[in-house]
């Protein structure tokens, strides 16, 4: 017979949002049960995605520049891999963070129960795990996330992995194709070039990265060439066939080589899905369409009163940041404040080499779109620190508002584009004008410069290029 449990805010899925929920929601006076699926709280972000794949880029990371650091006539022999010992580390890392949610979730007085749940009706929710349990709930807070999509034609066969088998790091593989040219297809790609593999990336799209624009993804593009075999833009896979000695692959498209292209190992990364069709939403009368997303309020209700939604299965982007933000607001609903905060604004990054950051508006936006905009950029070409670091291929730019001269948006190509992204949401979020981050001073020499000197390039005022005001 199954236990019974009760709460006054059950959260279902121990991810980053799902945890900042529950946290949050216990912190405000609830009685919170965070239900798990997994072994130990983080969900995919911590265990099999967003730290685990940055461990193993920091790793590439430190073998691309001691390869590079030749140019300043610094050299090193080839670097010997112990794969069980990064692995070990990169477990490690994961360990420690997982254990320090277990800590803050006892001290908080979070009952975690660990299984897979599921609805069972309007307020219950029946976890199998190694015991039954059901937990009776007052309010509940959906937080199931999303899994990778998988491509229906593709045979039963090990060597077929997705990014949760990437980033097990079983083995280097001599050949990897890897299908879908987006962030986590790139930042795979990025790993296991670091570490010896020959790659070859195909993407249906006709650039990387697809939701970025193209003057920032150029330069990854060209650092990918000459560490990759083969880019093929515009073009698929249309069959695999598993043998012996490898994955035979076939390619339609604009730059699809003539006949099989053969591989030791596939990772397919052509997104993920949301996972609304996997908790049975419909036993608790919550809607969920057709591609497994719930639909909320501006509050992040769902059609069920006591019953809310946040992170990955509500829509994109599918970022953890969204989710800890929309968790922690749900949270503080629940408890009776009054809060409605949208966000203006949601930073993406490609932990590439280089980095890959943009926020607010693009300029593919702005056209699909027809807003106006005007943009100034920055070549860190001309910077002292890019320099200084042999770094000179990042750009930083900036889109502005004709009219109010406020920033609408924001990108950034080159090393550590992810950390200067923050200043330029903050700006959005604060509605900064040109002037407002022309006349911040910044630090000399950095790399956060270029943010200024972008926003001095669309005044006209800039000392460093000459680049006057063109009206």
């Amino acid at each position: 017979m199954a236990n019974t449990v009760k709460a006054e805010v059950v959260v279902l899925g121990g991810g980053p949002g799902g945890y900042s929920a529950a946290f949050r929601a216990a912190d405000l006076g609830k009685q919170v049960v965070l239900i798990e699926r997994g072994t130990c709280l983080g969900g995919v972000c911590l265990n099999v995605g967003c730290i685990p794949s940055k461990a193993l880029l920091h790793a590439a990371g430190v073998i691309n520049e001691a390869e590079a650091s030749a140019e300043c006539g610094i050299s090193f022999a080839k670097p010997k891999v112990d794969i069980e010992q990064l692995r070990s580390w990169k477990d490690g890392i994961v360990s420690k963070l997982t254990a320090g949610l277990a800590t803050l979730a006892k001290r908080r007085k979070v009952e975690v129960i660990y299984g897979v749940g599921e609805f069972v009706g309007a307020n219950k929710i029946a976890v199998r795990g190694e015991d039954e349990t059901v937990v009776e709930f007052e309010r509940a807070i959906i937080a199931a996330g999303s899994e990778p999509v998988s491509l229906p034609f593709m045979p039963d066969d090990l060597r077929i992995i997705n990014s949760t088998g990437a980033l097990a790091l079983e083995s280097v593989p001599k050949k990897m194709l890897i299908i879908g040219g987006g962030i986590i297809g790139l930042e795979m790609a990025t790993v296991y070039a670091a570490l010896g593999s020959e790659i070859t990336i195909v993407e249906f799209m006709e650039q990387l990265i697809p939701g970025a624009d193209l003057d920032l993804v150029k330069p990854l593009a060209r650092s990918l060439k000459s560490k990759t075999n083969n880019i093929m833009l515009k073009t698929k896979v249309i069959a695999v066939t598993a043998k012996d000695d490898g994955l035979y692959v076939d390619f339609e498209g604009e730059n699809a080589p003539e006949g099989q292209l053969v591989f030791d190992k596939i990772l397919v990364a052509v997104g993920r899905k949301p996972n609304g069709k996997s908790i049975a939403a419909e036993k608790a009368g919550i809607n969920v369409d057709e591609r497994g997303f719930i639909t909320v309020d501006e509050q992040l209700k769902t059609n069920i009163e006591n019953v809310y939604a946040i992170g990955d299965i509500i829509g994109n982007p599918m970022l953890a940041h969204k989710a800890v933000h929309e968790g922690c607001m749900v949270a503080e609903i629940i408890a009776g404040e009054k809060v409605a905060h949208q966000a203006k604004c949601i930073p993406s990054v490609a932990y590439t080499d280089p980095e890959i950051s943009w926020v607010g508006l693009t300029e593919n936006m702005a056209q699909e779109q027809s807003i106006n905009f005007e943009k100034g950029s920055f070549p860190w070409m001309a910077c002292g620190r890019a320099l200084s670091m042999g770094r000179s291929e990042g750009m930083t730019k900036l889109l502005f508002d004709p009219k109010t001269e406020k920033l609408l948006g924001a990108g950034i190509v080159g090393p550590n584009a992810g950390e200067m992204i923050a200043e330029l949401v903050l700006a959005i979020e604060k509605g900064c004008t040109a002037s407002d981050i022309a006349n911040t001073i910044h630090p000399h020499p950095t790399l956060s410069e270029t943010v200024m000197m972008s926003a001095e390039a669309f005044l006209g005022t800039m000392t460093d290029l000459y680049m006057p005001k063109r009206r």
